[in-house]
């Protein structure tokens, strides 16, 4: 008897199997219609992920590369519960998937979301440890950046956010920020004579974003800034200002294995004596970016445009020349102070994991001469991983850059 009942529990084991391979089988004889993600704000995910789950529109329905997605998630948002639900889709022979993630009411997590290496620059890194509990979300973070400003920033940054709405459409945010900046030789002797440079910067921002629509939000809030002098007998300065910035994220309905996707964006920071600022300015920043996917085939373009009015303090001006701008190119060749004017665009290509850009831009100074700069590279993409080499196009021999870099 028991040798009976041994061989009938095998024998439904092995029915149980063959079933769910048939499933997956007839599922893969469908093509994914679309892929929505809830449970989190998807324009919160990396780039890298973003691009993993699109990817997937348009194609047979591999539950292979369903599971690496999956994977991916977990890897990115620790603490999350991710399930997946395969449903029919509004045309013949298609599904859609439903990707939810769920997160315990308590967690805390620590993670990396920047590591990056140039071999111009040097390195940059930073280390989060976040802690949640129901709608409250704090964030702490050690962070030295050599890589977006013309200073050096070394120090901490603190965030408070509060989703007040279960789905996300308004969330209040606190952000504070320690740093202590470190100049290049090249700044310090453009800077000879003046009293640009600061040792130290402190920030204090409350901010409040709305989602008016799917695809749109906006955020309102202050910037209370504090810099504070080279030389310790002198007072600080403040740069209070006001700060708006609109953002608009779709994804547009493709045809076959083609997908599309509009980002855009305008951002204004205006300080203002009557904030109690010393300096008093409007910076203005403009950004588009339109990605296009056909297979594993994906090319995108990204435009970014900036004008300063007014006298703004240096971490408020523009720089080209860093890990994602005029990639190979030394920001301080460009504009060691920064500049108040600045425009560049990119184009890259990417298939599977091989990866090439091209990159134009200029930045400069009202009243001067703008000199529009280009460069190339290429590399592989393993995951959040880039491994690329660029190269600034100029006379004389060709001088490569490496970058390596998470979540670039």
């Amino acid at each position: 008897m028991k040798a009976l009942r041994l061989l009938a529990l095998l024998a439904l084991a092995a029915l149980l199997a063959s079933a769910q391979d048939l499933e997956a089988n007839v599922n893969e004889r469908y093509t994914v219609e679309n892929v929505e993600v809830s449970g989190v704000d998807p324009a919160g995910l990396s780039r890298n992920l973003r691009q993993e789950i699109h990817a997937l529109i348009g194609q047979k329905f591999s539950q292979q590369k369903l599971d690496q997605v999956s994977r991916l998630i977990d890897k990115a948002l620790p603490g999350r519960s991710v399930s997946v639900r395969i449903l029919r889709g509004e045309l013949p022979e298609h599904v859609r998937i439903v990707i939810e993630i769920r997160g315990h009411e308590q967690r805390f997590d620590l993670a990396a979301p920047k590591a990056l290496y140039t071999s111009n620059s040097g390195w940059t890194g930073e280390v989060d440890a976040t802690a949640q509990s129901h709608a409250n979300i704090v964030t702490l973070g050690l962070l030295s950046d050599g890589d977006t400003l013309a200073e050096r920033s070394t120090g901490l940054r603190a965030r408070y956010e509060n989703r007040q709405i279960e789905d996300g459409r308004l969330r209040l945010a606190l952000d504070f920020e320690d740093f202590h900046e470190s100049w290049s030789p090249a700044t310090s002797a453009a800077a000879a004579g003046s009293a640009e440079l600061y040792r130290a910067r402190q920030d204090l921002e409350p901010v409040a974003t709305f989602a008016l629509a799917r695809s749109l939000k906006v955020s309102l809030g202050l910037s209370f800034e504090q810099l504070q002098p080279q030389l310790s007998a002198a007072h600080s300065e403040s740069s209070n200002a006001v700060i708006t910035t609109l953002r608009y994220d779709r994804l547009l309905e493709g045809t076959g294995s083609s997908q599309q996707r509009v980002e855009a964006g305008y951002s204004l920071r205006a300080a203002t004596t009557s904030l109690a600022s010393d300096f008093d300015y409007t910076r203005h920043t403009f950004d588009f970016c339109y990605t296009v996917w056909h297979g594993a085939h994906r090319v995108s373009t990204h435009l970014t445009a900036g004008v300063i009015r007014g006298a703004a303090p240096l971490f408020e001006r523009f720089a080209l020349g860093t890990s994602t701008t005029l990639r190979g190119w030394n920001r301080y060749d460009l504009a060691p102070l920064g500049a108040n004017r600045v425009v560049h665009n990119s184009l890259e290509y990417r298939y599977r994991f091989v990866e090439a850009f091209y990159d134009a831009g200029a930045v400069w100074d009202a009243g001067e001469r703008a000199v529009l700069r280009h460069s190339a590279g290429g590399g592989v993409r393993l995951g959040d991983l880039a491994l690329l080499l660029a190269f600034p196009i100029r006379n004389g021999r060709p001088e490569p850059v490496f970058i390596a870099g998470l979540n670039l």
